[in-house]
């Protein structure tokens, strides 16, 4: 009965998050406020409602449900939606909310419409342990500031190119200044990069206490490292060599890449990464 009533809530979400979606979509191709406001509210509903669903599965499994791929990717995505609302009431900064739902709906219907494997809870409950729920939870706040960082990239790629091609349209004046999407996508790294790094410090003491043997050349190790240098690699060349403009930008989407094919993809070669079983 709750799995039935839970896949109905995410049903209602999902609908309402793509029309929330499409109404940003309007106001990003022809400035509509009215859209915007409707898609705000829209957007608003759906976070209660995820934010119930959390609640309800945080009664029911006595955790904070993060510990497998499929619940990871939800608080994902629920972190992603909190960022756009607070981003659309605190910072103003149009169209940014358009491309972070953009990013969060992706994942909500992977999350929705992917098959719940019957070995997820199994799986959660070997892993349980406060260290690796704090690990987790880090890394995927860490994967939000990333995703909004990435998000001014975009809008900084695409005020430069109307820039280059002297478009003096409605959009051009909408989206913020090129200095201002370039500090905003660079604090945001400021911000995830430490948290990444100490989720990485908890996640390897994890490891040491728990597993037998520790396995450093693993996957999932190498590819959270190897994330965690492409972004201490960006903050280097900006404060340290003071490269901006486009090419800082292409490197904070290719690292984005990467963080997207660690998250989905680099515990599925792991050899002891159960939670993305």
């Amino acid at each position: 009965m709750f799995e039935l009533s839970m896949t109905r809530l995410h049903e209602v979400m999902i609908i309402l998050y793509s029309v929330s979606v499409l109404l940003y979509f309007m106001d990003f191709l022809q400035k509509n406020q009215k859209a915007n406001r409707f898609a705000f509210w829209l957007l608003a509903v759906v976070w209660v409602l995820q934010t119930i669903f959390l609640i309800l599965y945080m009664i029911r499994t006595g955790r904070v449900p993060v510990l497998t791929l499929f619940e990871g990717i939800y608080f994902y995505a629920w972190v992603l939606v909190t960022l756009s609302l607070a981003i659309n009431r605190l910072m103003r900064v149009d169209f940014t909310v358009f491309f972070v739902n953009v990013i969060g709906f992706i994942f909500m219907a992977i999350h929705t419409f992917a098959p719940i494997q019957a070995s997820t809870n199994a799986a959660a409950e070997r892993l349980m342990s406060e260290l690796l729920l704090i690990h987790i939870t880090i890394a995927l706040l860490s994967y939000g500031a990333f995703s909004l960082s990435v998000v001014f990239s975009i809008l900084y790629l695409l005020q430069y190119r109307m820039l280059k091609q002297k478009k003096w349209g409605q959009k051009l004046q909408r989206i913020t200044d090129l200095s201002r999407l370039e500090k905003g996508s660079f604090i945001l790294n400021v911000i995830g990069f430490p948290m990444l790094l100490l989720s990485l410090i908890l996640g390897v003491q994890w490891a040491i206490i728990t597993l037998p043997y520790m396995i450093w050349y693993d996957v999932k190790i190498v590819g959270s490292f190897f994330l965690l240098a492409i972004y201490g690699v960006f903050l280097y060349v900006k404060v340290g060599k003071g490269l901006s403009g486009k090419t800082l930008a292409m490197l904070n989407i290719a690292a984005f890449l990467c963080l997207l094919i660690n998250f989905l993809l680099g515990g599925r070669w792991s050899s002891f990464h159960f939670w993305y079983s």
